[in-house]
């Protein structure tokens, strides 16, 4: 492994494309390409959590998905439920904080209750936070920071003018730093509505891999990637140099 520790990312965030692909290419069923990808999140997790990345967050279910067909999100909550059932006292072992941005109210009443148990057994853990993005889309996001913002009087007459830094505050991320590196499998190259505020100067890898062959190893060379660039912010290349020196 040849990673400098040095330049790890503070946070990855993926979306994890390429399930139904995945299954089809294996003449199984598209829950099972599903079943498969939440092995691989542990896989990953797993990774992270041995390379001290402290934030991870998994686009686990769009907004956009309750439109799939109803047999198809009937799973994958099923899916969630027994993942979480199954991994919290892993999450635990290994000191990993739940937390979830999104929707939450629009999960079925089962998977809130296992989710809000998972988190709140969790909440002492403080070597990583595991995010999982569901029923999540980065439009609704901000108009929900909005509404917030209204109602706390910060856009009547006579408030100061709204900042970023204001309404990042109320947007769901605001407990962690912005991604430093996006990841997006299964060959796909658009963000597809998943977190647009905070990656404005994130890093992105499009890997044509799907999310079921998606390895630790495969990670690892994606964060190889990353730590070859040059992260500028706005800055010149003159000026980034000077300030590492």
């Amino acid at each position: 492994m040849s990673l400098d520790p040095q330049k790890m990312p503070r946070h990855i965030a993926i979306i994890m494309d390429g399930n139904g692909r995945w299954a089809k290419q294996q003449g199984l069923p598209r829950i099972e390409g599903h079943r498969r990808g939440s092995e691989i999140v542990e896989e990953i997790v797993e990774s992270c959590r041995t390379l001290n990345i402290p934030f991870l967050t998994l686009y686990a279910f769009s907004m956009e998905n309750w439109a799939r067909p109803p047999e198809e999100v009937n799973a994958l909550m099923s899916l969630l439920k027994e993942f979480l059932k199954a991994k919290c006292q892993k999450l635990l072992n290994n000191e990993i904080r739940l937390e979830t941005i999104g929707d939450i109210s629009r999960l079925p009443q089962d998977v809130q209750e296992v989710l809000a148990d998972t988190k709140a057994k969790t909440a002492a853990c403080d070597k990583m936070t595991l995010v999982l993005a569901l029923s999540y889309g980065a439009r609704d996001e901000m108009m929900r920071a909005i509404q917030k913002v209204s109602a706390a009087g910060l856009l009547s007459e006579g408030s100061p003018p709204l900042s970023p830094e204001v309404l990042a505050k109320y947007l769901d991320t605001h407990f962690m730093p912005d991604p430093d590196l996006l990841i997006r499998t299964s060959g796909e190259s658009r963000t597809s509505n998943f977190l647009l505020w905070q990656t404005a100067y994130s890093e992105f890898v499009f890997t044509e891999t799907l999310w079921p062959d998606f390895h630790e190893s495969n990670l690892i060379k994606v964060i190889e990637q990353y730590q070859r660039r040059e992260r500028r912010f706005g800055q010149t290349s003159d000026q980034v140099q000077d300030r590492a020196i």
